[in-house]
């Protein structure tokens, strides 16, 4: 959430920052409109309050002078009705003013280059070779089929599309890169394990700026206010929220395994063939709760621990910075690590890193004191995957494949599996 005050006080700055995300400038008009009329409203509340306590001290002073004090007390019964009405008016305008808060998104930082569509994302780096294959490579797919690591069908048959069964060593790949990835995040990026709720609140996602804007992507539990999580960024984020830590308990660092679900809500069509899109994915995330002073530092830093994993596993990505237009609602900034698939002869999307500035402090009421005596402030919020485990799953098997159909382990990953390939 924006500071309401920046918003109505320097108005045409954010108007133009917002427009680089296409918002449109009344969004930002109508907010002030309702910030003006609140306004108002409480200035009129204040009078009326201050009438009421001159006609109080009225009817005592008549009463201590034993006289007639109907006229009174009818003006107080008249004030104090007038009074509970505007307080209502008033309640329910402050309800229609956060409601459409929550609607804009983030101010964009500086350095996020200009674009429209995800094509005008910028590469930064790259990192590996692009395998080179004497052979006509299979796709995840083909492959999980034919070393029976996987059944897409069967997984239909129980919970319709976008859902997978893993079997044998496809699951054990799977469970294996998920300790191999908290590990490297526990020992080596003092990151702090957590194992979180995977049901929460419409508040939680809320603070993590998931509700309003993106209902139709979420599975909510019928009869009862609770989602199951897209990310473990929702339930780690919001671990202290509403809470105002001290200094010294910055800078948080969480990371956490979790299952994540996504409705998938306008991606018909996309990626219909194996798991790189799917309703349940498994996915390991780190999160920092930080001060401002060091916060893009620590955008650069949980990057770089994101990237630290592919490099062990040996998988070719690049990073690319993510343009105006393809910026996540909530984030100010982003890095997208992008792995090689060779059957699509494409990097694709397997982190996100993003900076949220004080976006969703504000929206948790999560505040720190810079000093014991300071006035509480909000920190800022990163996260990322480190990594979609499923896409990384995909990575291994398309980019070490062999002729003979099998598919080699990356050295680094070979004892938590217990080989060094899978073949027929």
């Amino acid at each position: 959430m924006l500071d309401l005050k920046l918003i109505c006080e320097e108005s045409n700055r954010v108007i133009q920052n917002l427009s680089r995300r296409g918002v449109d400038s009344k969004t930002i008009s109508d907010i002030c409109a309702l910030n003006q009329d609140r306004k108002k409203m409480i200035q009129e509340l204040e009078a009326l309050r201050q009438k009421q306590n001159s006609v109080s001290k009225d009817i005592v002073r008549l009463k201590q002078e034993k006289k007639e004090a109907t006229d009174e007390l009818k003006n107080m019964k008249k004030v104090a009705s007038e009074a509970k009405d505007l307080e209502l008016k008033l309640q329910a305008q402050e309800a229609k003013l956060k409601d459409a808060l929550l609607w804009v998104p983030n101010l964009l930082h500086e350095s996020v280059p200009e674009g429209k569509t995800s094509a005008q994302n910028v590469e930064i780096r790259k990192w590996g070779k692009l395998p080179e294959f004497q052979f006509t490579p299979l796709d995840h797919e083909q492959l999980g089929e034919k070393l029976n690591l996987l059944s897409i069908k069967r997984a239909a048959t129980l919970s319709g599309s976008r859902f997978t069964f893993l079997t044998g060593w496809g699951a054990k790949l799977e469970r294996s890169l998920i300790n191999f990835m908290l590990d490297i995040n526990t020992q080596e990026g003092a990151y702090h394990e957590i194992f979180p709720p995977l049901l929460v609140n419409a508040e939680t996602l809320t603070g993590t700026g998931q509700l309003p804007k993106f209902k139709q992507d979420l599975f909510k539990i019928e009869n009862h206010d609770l989602y199951l999580i897209p990310t473990a960024e929702v339930p780690l984020t919001n671990f202290y929220r509403g809470e105002i830590l001290s200094k010294d308990a910055l800078p948080v660092q969480f990371t956490a395994y979790t299952p994540c679900f996504r409705s998938e809500a306008g991606s018909y069509g996309k990626d219909v063939r194996g798991l790189i899109r799917q309703h349940q994915f498994n996915k390991v995330e780190i999160v920092k709760i930080v001060e401002p002073e060091h916060s893009y530092q620590h955008l650069e830093s949980l990057t770089q621990d994101a990237e630290k994993i592919l490099q062990r596993l040996e998988l070719p990505y690049r990073v690319v910075a993510l343009c105006s237009a393809d910026t996540g609602f909530g984030a100010t900034k982003t890095y997208d690590l992008e792995v090689w698939i060779p059957s699509q002869k494409t990097y694709r999307e397997i982190s996100s890193c993003s900076h949220f500035e004080d976006f969703q402090a504000r929206r948790m009421n999560l505040r720190y004191r810079p000093t014991s005596t300071a006035k509480p402030q909000y920190p800022h919020t990163l996260n990322g995957s480190a990594l979609a485990v499923g896409r990384t799953w995909v990575a291994i098997l398309e980019n070490f494949q062999q002729k003979d159909g099998s598919v080699l382990i990356p050295k680094a990953l070979q004892p938590y599996v217990g080989t060094d390939i899978i073949k027929m």
